[in-house]
């Protein structure tokens, strides 16, 4: 029995390597990006539609969840 347990304390390999864990990470950000302009575009282009002075707001908002995607790819250099 105690062989046993002996053999079974060994050190498990990672689940993942980390350049697959990065490469998730980034899909992932890519992916909430997305989701996140689909519902900011529509609306920053209905304000832009009623009102021409709101597209350096409508700019700014469209273009915020693309940082994320960046942050994600600088962690990937960073790793």
């Amino acid at each position: 029995m105690y062989e046993v347990l002996l053999q079974q304390t060994q050190a498990a390999a990672p689940a993942l390597e980390p350049s697959a864990a990065a490469a998730i990470a980034v899909g992932l950000a890519a992916l909430a990006a997305g989701y996140a302009e689909r519902g900011i575009g529509a609306a920053a282009m209905g304000a832009i539609a009623e009102d021409d002075s709101l597209f350096v707001n409508g700019l700014i908002l469209t273009v915020l969840p693309e940082t994320l995607v960046i942050l994600a790819l600088v962690v990937i250099f960073l790793v």
